[in-house]
């Protein structure tokens, strides 16, 4: 009997122990959530980009997490729809430590914003302008699509010097009929006329349009010498596959935001593309393959380097952000007290901050939203995403708008 009990005494206290350690365990543990889109109309650039936040966090956390404190990636298919995204957060907002919500998408992370600020936790946005000119949580992940913008007129004006043009160049401007298709206006505008560029009405479609011609046939009316093409890929590259059937490819060039074309489009219609400049604010090409840390592609499993997506290298650029940001929080205020507004404050100095060259430092701080300043060019030739720049400091075309 006594026997009995002292081996009844011993299994309940290796139980005890066991849930003591697997609880400490599920202690040391932070949340980072995607509102994420993987079927949907941006799913060709946000799957293989989470790929890479999602592979650099399992490495990350295969090294220990960050000073014993690993991170758990929440990945949800809002299919690009705000109500969905909405939906998402609100049933992973009371995930245990979530410090940081990525938004993918403008129209889903205006939509979240309140919510997210209510909760008091860092979301992070694609490139909206709102967000710097009013300071709060949010973050983009690198400078603003109006900046992007701005960059892209200091480049056709030098463009248009070096060819020996006189007067001014005018530039026309199409993209999705949406809040993102409508942001690098909302300031960009702004610079274009500040710098003496006259910009034709702008084109707006439907995402999802299979046919831009008449679009682009309006702007080749307006005589215009550039374009400025957005929407995400495959997107930019049927607009300018549009171009090309209409010859205007011949005698206007084409430029295309952060999100095209990718390798994606480029090895579906290399002829049409050749010529194309793509403002990026991270690397792209052979530069994202050639990258050390593209090993991670094919480390987990992702396929041949030579298929991998160069949006890829922006996911890891998420992560290794949140893992700077989760050090400072940890050291400032340690596990037990690490909330929404330690990695707030975190994220505030995180100025300077370098991510291995996937993208520019780190811009953000008390008075900036910007995950960085600086943009590069690229330009497609014989089939394939080129360098024709490095890196240049954006222009601030936020501060040119009104919001």
């Amino acid at each position: 009997m006594l026997m009995r009990r002292i081996l009844c005494g011993i299994i309940v206290l290796t139980f005890i122990c066991v849930i003591g350690v697997t609880q400490s365990y599920a202690q040391k543990e932070v949340t980072y959530l995607s509102l994420a889109d993987y079927t949907a109309a941006i799913a060709g650039l946000n799957v293989p980009a989470d790929m890479g936040c999602e592979d650099y966090i399992k490495d990350l956390n295969s090294r220990g997490g960050v000073d014993g404190v690993k991170i758990k990636f929440i990945g949800v298919d809002t299919r690009y729809d705000v109500a969905r995204g909405v939906s998402a957060y609100k049933r992973y907002r009371t995930e245990p430590k979530l410090l940081v919500a990525n938004a993918i998408g403008t129209p889903i992370g205006k939509a979240v914003a309140p919510l997210a600020t209510k909760d008091k936790i860092v979301q992070l946005v694609p490139g909206d302008g709102e967000f710097q000119a009013n300071l709060g949580r949010i973050f983009a992940w690198g400078p603003t699509y109006q900046d992007a913008f701005a960059a892209t007129v200091d480049w056709l004006l030098a463009d248009w010097k070096k060819k020996g043009k006189t007067g001014m160049p005018k530039l026309g401007y199409i993209s999705w009929d949406s809040a993102y298709g409508q942001e690098p206006l909302r300031g960009g505008k702004e610079y274009a006329e500040k710098m003496g560029v006259t910009l034709a009405p702008p084109e707006f479609f439907p995402a999802g349009s299979l046919d831009h011609t008449v679009y682009l046939s309006r702007l080749a009316k307006a005589e215009v010498n550039y374009i400025f093409v957005g929407g995400v890929d495959p997107t930019p590259t049927n607009v300018i596959r549009d171009a090309h059937k209409l010859g205007l490819t011949k005698t206007i060039q084409f430029f295309c935001d952060y999100w095209g074309p990718t390798s994606l489009g480029v090895r579906l219609h290399p002829e049409a593309l050749e010529g194309t400049v793509i403002v990026s604010y991270y690397i792209r090409g052979d530069d994202a393959r050639k990258h050390p840390l593209a090993n991670l592609w094919t480390k987990y499993g992702r396929g041949k380097l030579e298929d991998m997506n160069e949006v890829y290298t922006i996911g890891m650029s998420w992560a290794m952000t949140f893992e700077a940001g989760l050090k400072i929080a940890l050291k400032q205020v340690g596990y037990k007290k690490l909330d929404g507004e330690a990695i707030y404050q975190a994220y505030q100095k995180l100025t300077g901050v370098e991510r291995a060259g996937l993208q520019g430092p780190c811009a953000y701080s008390p008075t900036s939203r910007r995950g960085s300043w600086e943009v590069r060019f690229y330009q497609v030739r014989g089939g394939k995403i080129n360098s024709i720049s490095g890196w240049i400091k954006a222009p601030d075309a936020v501060s040119l708008h009104k919001f």
